[in-house]
């Protein structure tokens, strides 16, 4: 574990483990590194590098007054990248981490890029305006504003149960799972998590996507109440060069804890593919 320091002297956390074939994982909001705990483990054992930062505003990185927005957290990842000096890399996004996926990509190009992976990812746009008819409605995130302003702690115990599908009749609820949800909330900015419910909700990442020249998986649950896929990852999938499409029947928004179990043997055999 350790820490870069961006130009503008933010902190930036970041865990480093491993050799081999570097995977970088970006993670949603407003968790940390820690939320890939199943799937660093897992590709750690079977021989590759694994990285893993919290983005600004997040963890244990820096508490910014400034730079809450995705070309900043993506100029910070352009940053981690060379500081490390990662070559042929797979960069995989979940949620805001998938938006943050495609705008470094759309920033800073594919020469350290080997493939990409978006899973239950934000992109191409998620609020309803003119020219994206099916996204959902700026009161959406007027209103997730208004909860975190008057009780975050509050909020982030409740929204691990859509997140989860922990909601849904029949689920299997893990108290613990939830319990590390709200740990990794609360270890960052209120600040900056209220500004990157802007970043996640109104970035347009249309033209990143199209810049994503490499090989690109596009993963999604079909049960995402976080993320709807249709607004989701199936317009995605129509904007990449080279994309890999592939919808979880009954799959949550964070699947990649639910169901590590089948994620990441579909990760790796995109990967080695």
């Amino acid at each position: 574990m350790g820490t870069i320091t961006t130009n503008d002297g933010t902190e930036i956390f970041y865990k480093d483990w491993g050799t081999g074939q570097p995977i970088v994982f970006h993670h949603g909001w407003p968790l940390t590194a820690d939320d890939w705990d199943a799937q660093m483990l897992f590709f750690l054992q079977h021989g590759y590098r694994v990285i893993a930062h919290d983005r600004r505003g997040h963890g244990r990185s820096g508490q910014t007054w400034a730079g809450n927005e995705m070309d900043t957290y993506a100029d910070d990842v352009a940053a981690l990248t060379a500081a490390l000096d990662l070559k042929d890399a797979v960069h995989i996004g979940h949620s805001t981490g998938g938006g943050e996926v495609a705008r470094y990509i759309g920033r800073h190009g594919t020469s350290r890029v080997a493939k990409a992976v978006l899973i239950g990812a934000v992109p191409p746009v998620m609020v309803k305006k003119d020219s994206n008819p099916g996204g959902l409605p700026i009161e959406v995130f007027d209103g997730f504003r208004t909860q975190l302003a008057a009780n975050r702690a509050q909020m982030y115990k409740d929204v691990p149960f859509p997140f989860y599908g922990y909601n849904r009749p029949g689920a299997a609820i893990s108290q613990g799972i939830m319990d590390h949800w709200w740990l990794q909330g609360m270890m960052g900015s209120v600040h900056a998590h209220y500004e990157c419910i802007k970043a996640f909700s109104e970035t347009d990442f249309t033209e990143d996507l199209r810049k994503i020249d490499v090989p690109c998986l596009i993963l999604h649950g079909d049960d995402d109440q976080i993320v709807p896929y249709q607004d989701a990852a199936l317009l995605s999938a129509k904007l990449v060069q080279q994309p890999t499409l592939k919808i979880y029947p009954g799959f949550p928004h964070g699947m990649c804890t639910t169901h590590p179990e089948v994620l990441n043997a579909d990760l790796l055999a995109f990967i080695t593919a």
